[in-house]
């Protein structure tokens, strides 16, 4: 539990950054422009074929776009007409940021038997590397849950302090899971599938959260919260946080993705490109760290089953487009997965179909 970076660094004990943190100048390039972007904006409440459109759409052209909820009234004075209700509560958000900011000022003690480093562990709290790029730490510590579907006793393990927090993280959890489906039906629609076509095994596997803390970093130009990378689930759905911490690789380059309140970033996982043979794409994203204050997100992952065979589907094969991933058993994905080096993806060249020549 000493290992905990919220424990030890803050702003009023600024330390040295450790070695162990610290990346080489070509394994950090900048983002490209000083300015933030605002990512796409979805209004799922509109017309549904011009919503299919735009989340495929800014899917193709991004790999990223934001939902957002129609109940912040200082949200729609900015951005009238593309103010979305996207099925999560804004009050529910805030309930969720505020227990997991409220979870990391806990004293020790009280977190203490969530820690380990076993990796297969469902429910844990964890500091530092999670991926295997020559032995750098990432600026982070993360509070990994697992929720099965249906849920039964799945929040046991759970944390519980502060008071309310297994209630809130599942309601949050619940609901944020629903928009997960919703976006994937039109995703279906849209591309000409049945509307159920990623319903069932491929998107009903445990509801992973890993809800990352970044404390105040010492010198974050050194450093990285987490590395470039893509995500290795179906779809994924991040409660942002107030601060800026996330870039989006965009056209060879990094861009700022600019925090907008109340919205859930949406990005597509590594299945929906094997499925999709590249149709859509899992697009690589990195954290950075702030020297200033500390930034809390919550990102939720859809996840297939282990036992899931996941391969390009025969309505994206054809002659002039064959099969570009091969069909493998999820579990088998994530484990091969799991130990491929990133060396190479800190450079922008993360190639799924070159990893899989490894499954």
């Amino acid at each position: 539990m000493e290992n905990m970076l919220h424990l030890r660094y803050t702003p009023s004990q600024p330390a040295a950054l450790p070695d162990h943190y610290v990346f080489s100048s070509d394994q950090l390039p900048a983002a490209t422009a000083a300015d933030r972007v605002t990512l796409p904006l979805i209004d799922m409440s509109g017309d549904r074929d011009e919503v299919r459109r735009a989340i495929l759409d800014a899917g193709k052209e991004f790999g990223f776009f934001m939902v957002v909820t129609l109940s912040s009234h200082k949200f729609r004075l900015t951005y009238q007409e593309h103010v979305v209700n996207h099925g999560v509560p804004e009050q529910v958000m805030k309930d969720m940021e505020d227990v997991c900011e409220e979870f990391f000022r806990l004293p020790a003690e009280d977190k203490a038997h969530l820690y380990s480093e076993e990796r297969h562990k469902p429910n844990r709290i964890f500091s530092g590397a999670t991926y295997d790029t020559g032995g750098e730490k990432y600026w982070r510590d993360c509070l990994r849950l697992a929720l099965p579907y249906p849920v039964g006793d799945g929040t046991k393990d759970w944390p519980d302090k502060p008071e309310g927090i297994r209630e809130k993280i599942q309601n949050f959890t619940l609901l944020t899971r629903s928009v997960g489906l919703e976006l994937l039906r039109m995703l279906s629609e849209g591309m000409g599938l049945r509307p159920d076509y990623f319903e069932g095994e491929i998107s009903s596997g445990d509801v992973v959260l890993n809800i990352n803390h970044y404390p105040p970093c010492p010198n974050p130009s050194k450093t990285l919260g987490l590395p470039p990378h893509c995500d290795r689930n179906l779809i994924t759905l991040l409660l942002p946080g107030k601060v800026y911490g996330l870039d989006v690789a965009y056209n060879g380059e990094w861009i700022k993705v600019d925090p907008v309140p109340n919205t859930l970033v949406v990005n597509f996982g590594q299945q929906l490109e094997v499925v999709t043979n590249g149709l859509l794409k899992s697009i690589e994203h990195r954290t950075v760290t702030n020297a200033a204050v500390a930034r809390t997100a919550v990102a939720t992952f859809l996840m297939p089953k282990p036992d899931c065979v996941i391969g390009p589907a025969e309505e994206f094969i054809s002659k002039e487009n064959p099969p570009c991933y091969r069909t493998v058993m999820f579990r088998d994905f994530m484990r091969i997965y799991n130990v491929v080096k990133l060396g190479s993806s800190l450079n922008l060249t993360t190639n799924l179909k070159t990893v899989q020549k490894d499954v």
